[in-house]
């Protein structure tokens, strides 16, 4: 099999290397996540315009009609720079408008997702839920024009960035039942809506949102009513290979300084790298991020094959849940070892090295867990 990149693959992920190696470099990156904004709104302009957002989307939609393995080299980009902009959300909400939202739906909504101007966060997570999407007890109630939004949502990545959230509520049933679940487009600034901002371990921003009483029209329901699971748990499947491929990107980052430091630091008279057994360390994680990057594609590939019906939900979930016990794993481990190679100094706020460890210990939570995976991993085959 060719494990090579395209030229079509290999131009966009050199054109957002560049821009990023250009702009953002650690000091940027410390005074971007500081700022109010919590974001660059020029560098996600410029990711707009070199095509990023448009790539997982349908040509009638004005996308590139592209799958996950096209973002491979891009989402290592991303985790390699450790960027704030909220990428992965919009392409997560996006995503879930393109396949639950109706022709008109996905025409008014997606062409300013494609051009950077909407930024979308996708609100599902409750309080008890412990990485069940179907654990949902938000209720949307049926109004004589529209709906009506009550429910409390936590830890929405990118939250307080997003001009528009995907909320998913149910309309009939009870917590935990698949049926009965629904999808909703809706305005952060509406009334009913509150939001509570907080930064994450890593620096980025979310949010504890509240709806109360939200009034919502008829049209901001995405598809059918109670009929939301299957794009909500394909959206989140499409949204932890992403996450894995950036996993690669923090972890590559980590060896590369790891060994730059290995090399360089002295102790009696001689590079530490020198040390047999920190040599074997250093090996060992190489080979957790090599293992790592091997998954990733084999992970894209079954996942796009899924997309394209070659493969049934089961044997997705299978393969997504397996690429991420093992993504976790190596991401504990390349973190770890990482600040400990470093001494003391890798926990300092001045090393990126430190950061890059808070960003791989969040990755090994967001969308489930190693014990989580490792469940579903086991229910699906």
């Amino acid at each position: 099999m060719d494990f090579q990149y395209t030229e079509e693959q290999q131009l966009l992920a050199d054109s957002v290397e560049r821009l990023v190696e250009k702009t953002y470099d650690f000091e940027s990156r410390q005074k971007i996540v500081r700022s109010d904004a919590g974001y660059s709104p020029e560098l996600w302009s410029n990711l707009a315009e070199l095509g990023l957002l448009s790539l997982p989307f349908a040509e009638d939609d004005g996308g590139f009609g592209a799958g996950t393995t096209d973002l491979i080299a891009t989402m290592q980009t991303v985790g390699k720079a450790l960027l704030a902009e909220p990428v992965l959300s919009t392409l997560v909400g996006g995503r879930l408008i393109a396949n639950a939202g109706s022709d008109e739906q996905r025409a008014a909504l997606l062409p300013s997702v494609i051009d950077g101007s909407t930024k979308l966060a996708f609100a599902y997570v409750e309080v008890d839920a412990r990485y069940e999407p179907a654990q949902i007890a938000a209720k949307a109630t049926k109004s004589a024009d529209g709906w009506t939004l009550d429910g409390r949502k936590i830890a929405v990545q990118h939250g307080p960035l997003a001009d528009k959230l995907v909320v998913a509520a149910r309309s009939a049933g009870n917590p935990g039942d698949r049926e009965g679940l629904s999808l909703f487009v809706v305005d952060p600034k509406a009334q009913g809506v509150s939001l509570k901002s907080y930064r994450s371990v890593d620096n980025l921003r979310m949010a504890d949102v509240d709806f109360q009483g939200v009034k919502l029209p008829a049209d901001a329901l995405l598809g059918e009513a109670g009929k939301a699971w299957e794009a909500i748990d394909e959206a989140l499947d499409f949204a932890t290979v992403l996450l894995c491929c950036e996993a690669v990107g923090a972890m590559k980052f980590a060896n590369e300084t790891t060994l730059e430091y290995l090399k360089t630091r002295k102790q009696f008279g001689v590079p530490i790298g020198s040390f047999q057994a920190l040599q074997h360390r250093m090996v060992d994680m190489t080979i957790s991020a090599a293992q790592s990057y091997s998954i990733c594609l084999l992970a894209t590939a079954r996942f796009d094959a899924a997309a394209r019906g070659e493969l049934d939900a089961a044997e997705r979930r299978r393969i997504v849940s397996g690429a991420k016990v093992k993504i976790g794993e190596a991401s504990r481990h390349v973190g770890q070892e990482a600040v400990q190679l470093h001494g003391g100094m890798g926990m300092t706020e001045e090393l990126k090295v430190s950061h890059t460890f808070k960003r791989l210990t969040m990755i090994c939570q967001l969308f489930g867990d190693v014990d989580h995976h490792l469940e579903r991993f086991a229910a699906a085959a």
